[in-house]
């Protein structure tokens, strides 16, 4: 599926979700969780402007590539459950009236989720285009061993035979931070995102899909 063109608007209104999740829930000498993905960007940006006026907050990141972003701006690091994190903000692919979330865009789903089911808060930031009435738009992204694609998409299939499912990838595979493949499932509109997230991780080889189900305490839509 391909992704929607973002236009400055969008960016505005990425960065003032963004923005305003932090500047509301994270307070000087906290630990927080971090995300991925583009709408993630400007939480990470707003907390290395905080961190440079004096604020001692430090953060734990989930990816690589958050890694990279809080070290350029100055946010100390540290692991997963070194220290309790109270809130975490990260982005969203959809979001349910219901606040269930398909998230993984990015291939960054499996430490997303860790972080999010390790933070007292979980906070997503989005625009209003990722509001949807059922999830489904979006294809799921599931983390996969690599060893056991063939056995996956085989149980898969043999439970939802008329999905498209799609390795992540031009010609070579998108390897996650962990070593792992992402699957793009495609199962249009998912009426019960919960027992599909429980049926997927049954399969002897999914790691992680990227349904998100009761976790989030607030949305901030920029």
């Amino acid at each position: 599926m391909g992704r929607r063109k973002v236009t400055p608007s969008d960016d505005a209104g990425k960065r003032a979700a963004g923005y305003a999740a932090v500047d509301r829930y994270v307070r000087a000498g906290m630990c927080i969780g971090l995300g991925t993905g583009t709408t993630a960007f400007y939480a990470i940006e707003r907390v290395g402007q905080r961190v440079a006026a004096g604020e001692a907050i430090v953060a734990v990141a989930t990816s690589t590539d958050t890694e990279r972003l809080c070290e350029e701006r100055g946010v100390p690091l540290v692991g997963l459950l070194e220290r309790e994190i109270e809130v975490a903000i990260d982005g969203a692919d959809e979001i349910a009236p219901d606040w269930a979330l398909i998230k993984g865009g990015g291939g960054a789903l499996f430490r997303e989720k860790a972080v999010a089911l390790c933070a007292r808060q979980f906070v997503v930031v989005a625009t209003p285009a990722k509001l949807v009435p059922m999830l489904g738009a979006f294809a799921l992204p599931v983390e996969i061993v690599p060893y056991a694609m063939p056995y996956v998409l085989r149980e898969i299939n043999r439970a939802h035979p008329r999905i498209s499912i799609v390795r992540r990838g031009t010609g070579t595979p998108f390897i996650t931070d962990n070593g792992n493949w992402i699957l793009d499932c495609h199962f249009g509109t998912i009426e019960q995102p919960a027992a599909l997230d429980a049926s997927l991780k049954k399969i002897h080889g999914v790691v992680a899909s990227g349904i998100f189900v009761g976790l989030v305490h607030d949305v901030v839509i920029g």
